[in-house]
């Protein structure tokens, strides 16, 4: 089993990373504020203007620690990644499958009917936590009404239906977002999904969210030997990681929409921890970026039992042992997919 190790988060404009033995250095004006041995990392994510030595990117290739590059609100701008350490006859799998249309459905089928399995299951946690009973019902009926999309989502006779189940039930979804806010979580308020940019203060902790996640996912899918640029319900697109996409769609609402709740809705991010741009933008500002990145961390930690495998991981792992349930899906060693699907 993969050791789940620690990820590097550079947030601060105009620092600089290098490479001193084995180990990663962040300068700051001109000052070494931070080293860490490259074997303790699994991946450093920086945000904005950071600069990195081609020495430490060399390094971080062949230590296999993902380097990435992110806009200052999260956006995804480029990687850098070595030879892969994947076996040749998994992708070349990959590949097939992915050209096949009904291996594809197959496959997509899964994610899908997982992704609105979780939504439902925060919409009904959400539902038992409340004490408001005006917001308890439309949770709970929308949850019941989220239950026939999970059977139409396997019961989807091709792409174009299966993403038009996708996306209806993913607007009943965030419907009732606002029904799992608390009455203290003042400034917030969700009027719909908006990305790039993110156009109000929970679209903008959302995508942030998303990216670090993403992130994650195309390292499992790079560290299993997958090529996370193929993917089967999210299609080829020059840049764009459609399978760590794919990966991402059982857990947004299990790891990343109730981590955003509960940091708003404990105060831990408030409204003035926002900041609108010139173009409308709203961007989350440095310090409580800081916050949010801490919080994900930590929300990596925690432990589940995982709901196919039956044996306790922490939740950072579960994107790992799903990459790998998926290649032994493709190698053939079981006879379908099996998607995480929160209990």
């Amino acid at each position: 089993m993969k050791k789940h190790l620690n990820t590097l988060f550079v947030t601060t404009d105009g620092a600089y990373l290098k490479k001193d033995g084995q180990a990663v250095v962040v300068r700051i004006e001109q000052e070494n504020r931070l080293r860490l041995p490259l074997h303790n990392l699994d991946g450093i994510v920086c945000f904005g203007h950071i600069s990195c030595s081609p020495p430490l990117m060399a390094a971080c290739a062949k230590a296999g620690v993902s380097l990435s590059f992110l806009t200052p609100y999260g956006g995804f701008l480029a990687a850098v990644t070595g030879f892969s350490p994947g076996n040749v006859l998994l992708r070349r799998e990959q590949y097939r499958q992915a050209d096949d249309p009904a291996s594809t459905l197959a496959i997509a089928r899964n994610f899908v009917a997982a992704k609105v399995a979780n939504s439902r299951s925060v919409l009904l946690r959400a539902a038992r936590d409340t004490k408001d009973t005006d917001a308890r019902a439309q949770l709970q009926t929308t949850a019941k009404r989220m239950a026939h999309d999970v059977q139409a989502a396997r019961d989807a006779s091709s792409l174009d239906s299966l993403r038009g189940h996708e996306g209806e039930s993913a607007n009943t979804y965030f419907s009732v977002f606002n029904e799992m806010l608390s009455a203290q979580a003042e400034g917030f308020e969700f009027s719909g999904r908006s990305r790039r940019p993110p156009l109000d203060r929970i679209n903008a902790l959302l995508s942030f969210l998303y990216s670090m996640l993403t992130h994650d996912a195309r390292s499992a899918c790079e560290a299993t030997g997958l090529d996370a640029a193929v993917g089967f319900l999210h299609r080829d697109r020059p840049g764009r990681p459609s399978l760590a996409l794919d990966l991402i769609e059982e857990f947004r609402a299990f790891i990343v929409d109730r981590l955003a709740l509960s940091l708003i809705n404990r105060r831990q991010i408030q409204a003035k921890d926002f900041e609108i741009t010139d173009s409308g933008a709203v961007l989350l500002k440095d310090k409580p970026r800081k916050t949010v990145l801490a919080a994900y961390q930590k929300r990596k930690q925690d432990t589940i039992t995982h709901p196919f495998l039956e044996e306790k991981t922490t939740i950072g792992l579960l994107l790992h042992l799903q990459a790998r349930l998926l290649a032994r899906y493709l190698r053939g060693d079981i006879n379908a997919y099996p998607p995480f699907i929160w209990r």
